[in-house]
Formats: C-alpha cells, sequence, structure tokens
C-alpha cells in the first residue's frame, strides 16, 4: 500500500503498544486519533507501525511484504496475535471478596468497591446494592441503604458523598 502521507503527525499522542497491555485499548485509541487526521484505509496501514514498539514491532515487521489488504485484517492479526494481553472479565460474584476492613473509612471502601465495579461489564444495580450493603460494616450508611434502596448509581454516589461528609466531619471533632 504506496501512499503519500499528506499530514503532519505530531498531534498523535498514544503509547506505543508493546504487547504487553490490552491490544483493543491499543486499536481504539489509534484509530480515534488517526481518524482526526484521515479516514483512508492506507493511511491507517502506514501510520500502525509507528504506534508500535518492542514485541509488538517485531511481530509487525515479520509480517510477510504484501499480506495486508486493508487496516480491518491488520487489525484482525493484531488482535489474534496478541489475544494473550486482553484483560480477563470478570464479573459480579468478584463482588464478594469486598469488605469494609475495621476501622476503614467509608470513602475508602467506596473507592475500592467503585473501581471494581467500573470492571465489570452490565452489571446490575440490584446486584450491585447487594453486594456493597453486604460489603459495609453495620453503621448509618448501610442502614439508610436497607431502609431505602438508591433507585441510580447517581443518588447512591451522592447520599455516600453525604455520609462520607458526615463520617470525616465525626473524624475530624474527634480528633479536635
Amino acid at each position: 500500500m504506496d501512499v503519500e502521507l499528506p499530514f503532519r503527525w505530531k498531534g498523535l499522542t498514544f503509547k506505543p503498544y508493546d504487547g504487553t497491555t490490552d491490544p483493543d485499548e491499543h486499536i481504539s485509541i489509534f484509530s480515534t486519533q488517526v481518524s482526526l487526521y484521515s479516514n483512508h484505509d492506507a493511511v491507517f496501514c502506514r501510520i500502525f507501525p509507528t504506534s508500535l514498539k518492542g514485541a509488538a514491532l517485531s511481530w509487525f515487521s515479520s509480517l510477510p511484504p504484501n499480506s495486508i489488504t486493508d487496516f480491518d485484517m491488520l487489525v484482525d492479526k493484531f488482535n489474534a496475535h496478541f489475544a494473550t494481553s486482553k484483560p480477563h472479565h470478570i464479573g459480579s460474584i468478584a463482588l464478594i471478596n469486598v469488605r469494609q476492613e475495621k476501622g476503614e473509612s467509608l470513602r475508602n471502601i467506596m473507592e475500592r468497591f467503585e473501581k471494581l465495579t467500573l470492571r465489570i461489564k452490565n452489571l446490575d444495580l440490584n446486584v450491585t446494592l447487594h453486594h456493597l450493603i453486604t460489603a459495609l460494616r453495620p453503621g448509618p450508611f448501610a442502614n439508610n441503604l436497607c431502609k431505602k434502596p438508591a433507585l441510580d448509581l447517581d443518588e447512591l454516589r451522592a447520599r455516600a458523598a453525604k455520609f462520607m461528609q458526615l463520617e470525616e466531619l465525626r473524624e475530624f471533632r474527634n480528633q479536635a
């Protein structure tokens, strides 16, 4: 694919892919940035090797000449080769292991819980609430959630924020 590149590519700001992280994420970042400058398949193919380093660049360099006909084919080969670098998807069952430790603040448990829920695809609100209530140590926030479950995640976060502020104010007063 011989194509003249009519653009300056200095605006591209992605970390070169070395084969150790999620290949889908790299393709997504690469495609998003290059599509700001061009939508030509040949341009995507010509620029792609500049987004690689280490083992990924070695893999690309070992492809037989003229063996790639379009960017979709390149993506398919790339994903197949680096499939073992894709992250393992977790399910809602992983939330069972989250527990608020003795003395752990509500803010800390909520941050840990939310970080884990972000990794779970299509997580149902009722499942989230159930696991959160069982993860929390008995206290005002857990009681509040039991009495009146949150209608959505925004409400859950807003209510948690209020209880975090109360907890932090109480801690501040105890120290003072």
